[in-house]
């Protein structure tokens, strides 16, 4: 094979040094032309990003078999070698697992990771994506009360780094948001980080536990360890009523682990927690543990509502935004989709995108959303938050009430439900 060609095909490389294709056709030309080493510090580059890969490793074992048959000694009785084995059998990962990593990387002057080692989760190392939002609160409609809550426990002490001093004004502690699902707790809370101009780790259930011991604690652990590298930084925990349930609901040994050492990090008991924002959502308050409501973890709530008015007319115009619409008038649907959560409000852009898209096949001539489409889906859709309406109500009128849902019990109340 030319030379020329493997020059261009490194040129190209160089440029793209991610096109995985393109290297493994370099790696395959270089071990046509006997260069054995360049062919393994491709393949390995390759297996790198992709430790599966069929057709790499098949090249590997090639490469490598060529270096094992002529390393070997020579047979006893003669000089004939021993017999190899075909392409695509087994001995070829057999060999790839005996090869001196170590030995090539020095051999080639190169630093590239071993093959067949996992990714950080696979190892038992939470891996977490810091975002940086550049989400605004002024961007969030309507929720003028959570707005206030989050300015007086996060925006006005970060703000006023004097008058926090003054009034000694710690920056621990969280906030836990709750109320009925699709109504933008999420939102908010990517909001908030964009404000503050932080950092945002959003976690779930599944970015913690793990089947083996002790392994989700080291979890939560290393969440907190990043939090705390990126500070300021929003750590916002979604849907925490699965993560920290009530202990004493809990049989499962390892997440009352889990539970134990949230509270460890909350308290900060072997690291500073200053400029970390905890914020956490849910949409069952009463399963969560007591113990993670206590002053210095989450010790401040807010009830994230059901869109109001204007919030609702906001939502609605940013659905539609990208769509084709002629003679829409939000104003009158806000008003008529009271009750309705953010999600239902997306499901009703949906819905008349939807209409107009099958008359428009229909007539043959692509037509924009009209009125008509949008009232017809609002007709259509059932406010999804009566399911979580009535379990609140039932919590309020019949659970041990200690003044923690008095906002909640304000919202049923005005809303006909007490």
């Amino acid at each position: 094979m030319s030379q020329p060609l493997i020059d261009s095909l490194r040129r190209a490389l160089a440029a793209n040094p991610d096109d995985l294709p393109l290297r493994l056709h370099l790696a395959e030309l270089l071990l046509e032309a006997g260069d054995r080493s360049g062919a393994v510090s491709e393949l390995a580059t390759v297996l790198a990003g992709e430790p599966g890969n069929p057709t790499a490793l098949k090249l590997m074992g090639r490469a490598l078999a060529v270096d094992a048959r002529q390393s070997e000694p020579a047979a006893a009785g003669g000089d004939v070698a021993p017999e190899q084995p075909a392409e695509g059998t087994a001995a070829a990962p057999a060999a790839l697992l005996n090869f001196d990593w170590t030995a090539a990387e020095e051999q080639l002057g190169v630093d590239v990771p071993p093959m067949f080692v996992g990714s950080a989760e696979a190892a038992g190392e939470p891996a977490f994506d810091l975002e940086r939002p550049r989400l605004q609160l002024a961007d969030v409609g309507g929720m003028a009360q959570a707005k206030q809550r989050l300015q007086a426990s996060f925006l006005a002490p970060l703000r006023n780094p004097e008058l926090r001093r003054m009034y000694s004004k710690s920056l621990r502690g969280g906030l836990l948001m709750y109320g009925p699902p699709g109504c933008g707790k999420t939102y908010l809370a990517r909001a908030l980080a964009g404000e503050l101009q932080a950092g945002f780790l959003s976690v779930q259930i599944t970015d913690i536990l793990d089947p083996l011991l002790g392994t989700s604690e080291r979890n939560v652990h290393e969440l907190f360890q990043a939090a705390r590298r990126a500070a300021p930084c929003v750590l916002f925990f979604d849907e925490v009523d699965a993560l920290g349930q009530r202990r004493s609901q809990t049989r499962n040994s390892a997440l009352r682990g889990t539970v134990n050492q949230l509270l460890t990090e909350l308290d900060g008991v072997e690291q500073d927690n200053d400029g970390v924002f905890v914020l956490a959502a849910t949409n069952q308050p009463w399963d969560v543990d007591p113990a993670l409501r206590r002053p210095g973890r989450f010790d401040r709530t807010v009830l994230v509502l059901p869109p109001d008015q204007p919030a609702r007319e906001a939502i609605l115009r940013h659905h539609l935004q990208h769509r084709p619409i002629a003679g829409i008038d939000t104003g009158r649907l806000a008003k008529r989709t009271e009750g309705f959560s953010g999600a239902d409000l997306a499901y009703v852009t949906e819905l008349a995108a939807e209409n107009a898209l099958l008359a428009s096949v229909a007539d043959g001539e692509p037509r924009p959303i009209g009125m008509a489409d949008l009232e017809a889906a609002v007709a259509g859709v059932r406010p999804s938050i009566g399911p979580w309406l009535e379990t609140a109500r039932n919590l309020v009128s019949f659970g041990e009430d200690d003044g923690t849902y008095g906002e909640l019990r304000s919202y049923l109340k005005k809303a006909g439900r007490l």
